[in-house]
């Protein structure tokens, strides 16, 4: 693509990415799927660590929400649990600047630290009986200040250590880092609260963060500030902020992300154990199961992405695959029986990949390396609308219902998705390192 015909589409070409057809990677196959892992040994190593540190956050997500919905019978209270534990997702923009301007790899390990000394207070307060709901709260804010504001330095090391023309198959990696702990980790923790009680789920979930602390320490020397250091927080946030919005690709992406966090996010976040506990009768372990459909459903949606490596028309897959989404969560929501829910929240799994692993591709792929951290700390603040959202839809549900109110939601983002197809028809043609063609 010339030079020209980037001007008529108003976005620029991130430096390290080219606009001619990238080579592609020799592995074919199965082998395709694990190109960035074969290719990278300092990615593996982050991989692991994530797969570490998710798995705990999923356990705990599981072990949290049951107990406060247990001891409350709140789905109001059990939505100001989730509000304030998604809360730290507002200080995205600040974290993007510190990832920008520091050492990743440090503030990766500040973050497991955190989480784990978090997670063995919680953990020995409840043992000691001495574990009310505001302490639950505090923890929940505290964990979610290790996990949200880390998320920014976490997705751009990627970008450093692959590389563009990996970067579809490394994130989709990433989000298979994810959905693996999220397979098992459910299932385990609703059958440790069975057998054992909260408490020994919360101790066994504290080992997780252990092994994703210890496969940081091989990065040390990776992760190096993108952007000189010159101007102060602020002015680096504010420049940040202004290049990345005059970008319609990057505005576009982040505004499909403020209205999935409005509209659906806060649904699987908050209201799973109302669903499993009121709507199916389902216990704990039940409710175990049941995310982890959810989770083999993501698994094999982050396993289809990685397959196809660098794959032409990337937005339009990230628009039709969102749209989708919606559509499974709307059916989700009228159903009352148990086997159908299960095969679609695995669908819904499946789905929600296209949203998770493209989101993140596409606004690095349309950035400037020296401002992606910014530009994942803006998604992260655009997904900090959850706990907000989550309040609102948990105040609707109370006199609505869950089912009605997730319906309407998920319909509500199907429309949204057509008329992005409608209006930014740009988008949908976007295909990253390799050329848009009209």
């Amino acid at each position: 693509m010339s030079r020209c015909r980037n001007s008529v589409y108003h976005f620029a070409v991130p430096r390290g990415l080219t606009t001619e057809d990238p080579p592609q990677p020799s592995a074919t196959g199965p082998s395709r799927a694990i190109v960035s892992l074969r290719a990278s040994p300092r990615f593996r190593f982050l991989w692991v660590s994530n797969i570490f540190f998710f798995g705990g956050t999923w356990i705990q997500t599981l072990i949290l929400g049951w107990l406060v919905f247990e001891t409350t019978d709140s789905e109001l209270l059990l939505a100001i649990f989730t509000a304030v534990r998604l809360t730290p997702m507002l200080l995205g923009p600040i974290a993007g600047v510190l990832s920008d301007r520091y050492d990743r790899v440090r503030l990766l390990t500040g973050a497991c630290l955190l989480a784990l000394g978090t997670v063995v207070a919680l953990a020995t307060l409840t043992s000691l009986g001495m574990a009310p709901y505001w302490v639950v709260l505090l923890g929940g804010l505290i964990i979610g200040l290790a996990h949200s504001p880390s998320q920014p330095a976490r997705s751009s090391l990627v970008a450093e250590l692959v590389g563009p023309e990996n970067l579809s198959n490394a994130n989709a990696l990433n989000s298979m880092a994810m959905s693996l702990p999220q397979v098992v980790g459910p299932a385990i923790g609703g059958a440790l609260i069975s057998a054992l009680g909260a408490s020994w789920a919360l101790w066994i979930s504290t080992l997780w963060y252990v092994v994703s602390l210890l496969m940081l320490l091989p990065l040390r020397g990776s992760g190096r500030a993108a952007a000189v250091a010159h101007d102060g927080v602020l002015a680096m946030l504010t420049g940040g902020v202004r290049s990345i919005l005059r970008n319609r690709l990057a505005a576009t992406v982040l505004g499909i992300t403020v209205v999935a966090n409005i509209l659906l996010w806060p649904i699987y976040q908050s209201f799973m154990p109302v669903f499993a506990k009121s709507t199916l009768g389902l216990d704990a372990a039940g409710l175990g199961w049941l995310l982890t459909c959810n989770g083999v459903g993501g698994l094999v949606g982050s396993i289809v992405i990685a397959a196809m490596g660098d794959f032409r028309f990337k937005g339009g897959v990230f628009v039709f695959g969102t749209a989708l989404w919606g559509g499974l969560w709307s059916l989700f929501a009228l159903s009352a029986n148990v086997p159908l829910s299960f095969a679609l929240l695995a669908g819904i799994g499946v789905a929600s990949s296209f949203f998770g692993v493209l989101q993140t591709t596409l606004l690095l792929l349309t950035t400037e390396p020296a401002v992606q951290g910014r530009a994942l700390g803006i998604q992260e603040l655009a997904i900090g609308v959850m706990p907000i959202a989550a309040l609102g839809l948990g105040a609707i549900a109370e006199v609505a219902g869950i089912g009605a109110t997730t319906f309407v939601s998920a319909l509500l983002l199907v429309a949204v998705m057509l008329v992005v197809a409608v209006r930014v028809p740009l988008l949908l043609r976007f295909s990253g390192t390799r050329a848009v063609r009209s």
